[in-house]
C-alpha cells in the first residue's frame, strides 16, 4: 500500500447532501455534519432569490436553529430541509 492509502487524516469527514425544499423548488447543498445551518441557509436563500432571514427552517417539524449542524440533528445524506417563508404580524381583523 502507498503512503496515502495508509494515512487517513482524522479531520476528514465525510460530506452529506442536504435538500432544501420551498413551495415546487429544491436546492441541493454538499455540506459536512460539522457545519452550521447558516451557511446552507445562506446557500439556498441565494438559490430562491430571498434575502437573508426571509425563511424559518424545520427537519422533520422541529425548527432549526443557524448555529447548528446536521450532526447534532443526526441528519443522513440525503434528508430534506422545509423553508417556509417568515410571517409578520398576526393582528386581529374585525
Amino acid at each position: 500500500m502507498s503512503e496515502e492509502q495508509e494515512q487517513k487524516p482524522e479531520d476528514v469527514k465525510p460530506k452529506l447532501t442536504v435538500n432544501v425544499q420551498f413551495q415546487t423548488q429544491t436546492c441541493t447543498v454538499k455540506v459536512r455534519a460539522t457545519t452550521q445551518f447558516k451557511k446552507i441557509f445562506d446557500a439556498a436563500e441565494a438559490k430562491f432569490g430571498q434575502p437573508s432571514g426571509a425563511f424559518r427552517y424545520t427537519f422533520e417539524g422541529s425548527r432549526i436553529r443557524p448555529e447548528q449542524t446536521p450532526g447534532e440533528l443526526e441528519m443522513e445524506d440525503g434528508d430534506t430541509i422545509d423553508a417556509h417563508l417568515q410571517q409578520l404580524g398576526g393582528a386581529l381583523c374585525l
